[in-house]
């Protein structure tokens, strides 16, 4: 998608992919607009299910030199990975989203949303890496002709991570008291390839149980899944309450935290 001449727009090339950072300023040595505050998702990662959108928010700053006007420069963000700005550009599946800047005679800051569709923009379980990020900085003339374009490449990295599940279900219920409970569950994530959840095998998982009229939960053992990603374990039943399964981000994939299954102990 090519952005239009008045206004300033983000792009996000290759498939599709989003991250969380503030960047440093950098300068264009052929255009001389310089990019710098770059904030994406309030400085959190994007977590990206298999076909729910994610729409993260970012904000930046953008300078000109004074002989140009605002209408005559266009900034375009780019966040890619395993090439170089200017070739991730060319691919397919490029994305945009127009920014809503405030007005200057040398700077403005600008403030907008990224949409991300993973049915269509992400297609590999490998895009759940580190991404680089680069501005494209183009100058137009007042007839609407292009002057100057260049890649500008930034410093920062990002993470894009594929989101998780994990459910939970403790049996039998009732259960009398002293008697054993048995937890199950599993844990899948998203994969990008196939667009279903499928699953996580060999994550570990926190065994939680909060007490019938406490608010806190506290962990009863630590269970790793088998090779499809199920959670099975045995327990002591003393009280009525909830048990649950939750797990924290790794690298390449969010946390999930299950809803409690409430068990009445006789």
């Amino acid at each position: 998608m090519r952005a239009g001449r008045s206004g300033f727009a983000v792009v996000v090339a290759g498939t599709l992919a989003l991250g969380a950072f503030t960047a440093p300023s950098a300068q264009a040595a052929d255009t001389g607009v310089k990019v710098s505050n770059l904030v994406l998702n309030k400085g959190r990662p994007i977590i990206v299910g298999t076909s729910g959108e994610v729409r993260p928010t970012f904000t930046y700053r953008v300078s000109w030199p004074s002989g140009l006007k605002q209408s005559d420069v266009s900034t375009h963000l780019y966040l890619y990975h395993g090439t170089t700005a200017a070739k991730a550009s060319e691919r397919g599946g490029i994305y945009m989203a127009l920014t809503a800047c405030g007005s200057g005679s040398v700077a403005a800051d600008c403030k907008g949303e990224l949409y991300i569709d993973p049915r269509y923009t992400l297609d590999a379980n490998n895009d759940a890496t580190t991404w680089k990020s680069a501005v494209w900085v183009r100058i137009w003339n007042a007839k609407g002709g292009l002057r100057k374009e260049e890649y500008l490449p930034l410093s920062a990295t990002v993470r894009v991570k594929r989101a998780a599940k994990v459910t939970v279900d403790a049996s039998p219920e009732p259960v009398a008291k002293g008697g054993r409970l048995t937890v199950t569950g599993k844990i899948t994530r998203a994969d990008w390839a196939k667009h279903k959840y499928t699953g996580f095998g060999g994550k570990a998982a926190k065994l939680q149980f909060r007490k019938a009229g406490t608010s806190t939960y506290k962990t009863v053992k630590i269970v790793k899944a088998n090779s499809t990603g199920a959670l099975k374990t045995t327990v002591t039943a003393s009280a009525d309450g909830y048990w649950r399964w939750t797990f924290g981000e790794t690298d390449t994939t969010g946390g999930a935290t299950a809803a409690g299954d409430y068990v009445d102990v006789k």
